[in-house]
């Protein structure tokens, strides 16, 4: 039996930056928390080749003194807390110590810097795990720069988990935005291969705020987002929520911030997606940047080695806190929504257009114009789909449009009364009366059958999708008046770089400006649908998966 022994410190570094550093993002995001923990009002990252060749951060804290350069690429050394009370009471971002001296053992690392009571600096450098540091006196101004080079170049079998220089870059560029929307009164500048991307002044101001967010996240986004700040019993929640009428395919617009630290956490996503349950379909996603304050002895941020997750001390506590304050909040914009949101893309709870709702478990039959199964008369449901026109039923042409399209599916078999023996019933039988202009009433050989016309128009317009997509045959529809939409420099990006997905589709979206897209044709089944909300459904799952892969599938 093999004999139990020490690990070399070195080794051990190594092996910590397998949950430390995963990837060139997880690289800046360590070295962003240390020159925001240093007090960094500007801060400048370089990049080359995703990441994984260069990445050097430059700030302007307050720097390190010459003797404990060495001291900072040790594991468990840190100058952020001293003891259990001031881990239960943490108020950085870094606190563990482990990240210089993770990232040095899988890269060649250089730290410079000058905390200002020095007529120059101090370098220390080291390449991986069998390197001592080395200090040497360099020029440098008040402040620390941070160079990792060569990420895996000792350790090729994780090298060769790595992605493309683009997708790396795209986690990296996610990584910095987190942290640029957290820290208002920093400035920030990002370069990917000596190309500058990101341009941030500081401001701490609501103009400058909001003009940040704006940048990052799309000035969509802020066009149909509220702004709440609501603070009760040591407990502040302020940001910005998007309108239901701004929901996503994907969870790809969700920023939430605990003391300043991005964080993933049960009893946030929970609160958050009940008090969205009223107004969001299934399946769609709420957008928002929110920052919730606490005080920090409440919440413990000790839980995951990436410091992604927190544990609440009062749980239910915060939950209601933040469940009724966007509820609330969402709630005292829904009447608007009623008036002024009809056609806009969006996914808003069903309203009534017109007469009382029918009491819960109760619908009353409508009445069959002409005396036959058709359109009933009486109040009807208008619902706000995400796609607009193409599959909502709230209007009396809606309804005769998707009753005409049930009748489509049972069209091709014979009315009851012909010789059974030379057909069969449907199985969702013929069509007997129809409710509030939502449901019909049909019958087939098991009995009463009811149907949502909503989702059936839904699913014929979805099965005829998938024929057309799988023998390439999706006719695009010209619009009189072309469609420009206000995205993200990203998804302005992607749509650029990914004209044949959308070419498939039947769009085409040409790119107009650095945050603008015009679509200029649709495919010809969804005409009447809202165009830009397809279309950013489908910018949504490029960003998520990368590919049309997902889309395929679907």
């Amino acid at each position: 039996m093999a004999k139990i022994h020490r690990l070399d410190s070195r080794l051990a570094n190594q092996i910590a930056a397998g949950e430390v550093v995963e990837r060139p993002a997880s690289v800046l995001k360590e070295l962003l928390e240390n020159a925001l923990d240093a007090g960094a009002r500007q801060i400048t990252v370089d990049v080359e080749q995703g990441g994984t060749k260069l990445i050097r951060v430059r700030d302007d804290g307050s720097g390190i003194d010459q003797d404990d350069l060495p001291l900072a690429l040790s594991r468990h050394a840190t100058s952020k807390i001293r003891g259990l009370e001031d881990l239960e009471a943490i108020g950085t971002l870094g606190f563990r110590g482990e990240a210089l001296a993770a990232i040095s053992s899988v890269s060649r690392l250089s730290l410079a810097s000058n905390s200002g009571d020095q007529a120059e600096g101090w370098q220390v450098t080291v390449e991986g795990r069998d390197m001592a540091p080395s200090v040497a006196p360099t020029a440098h101004p008040r402040g620390s720069t941070v160079t990792m080079r060569d990420l895996f170049f000792n350790t090729p079998a994780r090298r060769r988990f790595l992605r493309t220089e683009k997708t790396e870059f795209n986690h990296l560029e996610e990584v910095f935005r987190r942290v640029a929307l957290s820290e208002f009164q920093t400035g920030f500048r990002l370069s990917h291969n000596q190309k500058v991307i990101h341009q941030l002044p500081p401001g701490d101001d609501e103009t400058l705020r909001a003009a940040r967010v704006a940048r990052l996240c799309g000035r969509a986004f802020m066009d149909q987002a509220l702004t709440v700040d609501i603070e009760h019993a040591g407990l502040r929640l302020h940001g910005w929520m998007g309108l239901p009428t701004f929901s996503r395919s994907q969870a790809d617009l969700q920023y939430f911030y605990v003391n300043g630290r991005v964080i993933r956490d049960k009893v946030v996503s929970h609160a958050v997606r009940q008090a969205y349950a009223d107004v969001l379909y299934h399946g769609r996603h709420p957008a928002y940047v929110l920052f919730f304050e606490v005080d920090p002895a409440l919440v413990d941020v000790n839980v995951h080695p990436t410091k992604h997750e927190v544990r609440f001390r009062e749980q239910r506590m915060v939950h209601d806190f933040l469940f009724r304050s966007l509820h609330r909040a969402i709630a005292e914009v829904r009447p608007g929504e009623g008036q002024h949101g009809e056609g806009r893309p969006g996914d808003a709870a069903p309203a009534m257009e017109e007469g009382p709702a029918p009491s819960q478990g109760h619908m009353a039959l409508g009445t069959p114009a002409s005396g036959a199964p058709g359109v009933s008369e009486g109040p009807r449901r208008s619902f706000g789909g995400g796609y607009g026109g193409a599959f909502s039923g709230g209007t009396i042409a809606d309804g005769a449009r998707q009753a005409g399209a049930y009748g489509q599916m049972v069209s091709a078999t014979p009315a009851p009364g012909g010789d059974p023996e030379a057909s069969h019933t449907p199985p969702l039988g013929y069509a007997v009366a129809q409710l509030h202009g939502i449901f019909i009433v049909a019958e087939n050989e098991h009995g009463m059958v009811l149907v949502d016309m909503h989702a059936a128009h839904e699913r014929i317009t979805y099965e005829r999708l998938k024929r057309d997509w799988a023998e390439e045959k999706v006719r695009s529809q010209p619009l009189l008046v072309p469609v420009s939409m206000a995205v993200s420099s990203r998804e302005a990006d992607f749509a650029e770089q990914q004209p044949q997905v959308f070419q498939r589709l039947g769009f085409m979206v040409e790119r107009a400006g650095p945050e603008t897209l015009v679509v200029r044709e649709v495919p010809a089944l969804l005409r009447n649908a809202d165009s830009e909300t397809l279309v950013r459904d489908v910018l949504s799952d490029l960003l998520a998966h990368g590919s049309s892969e997902r889309i395929e599938q679907q």
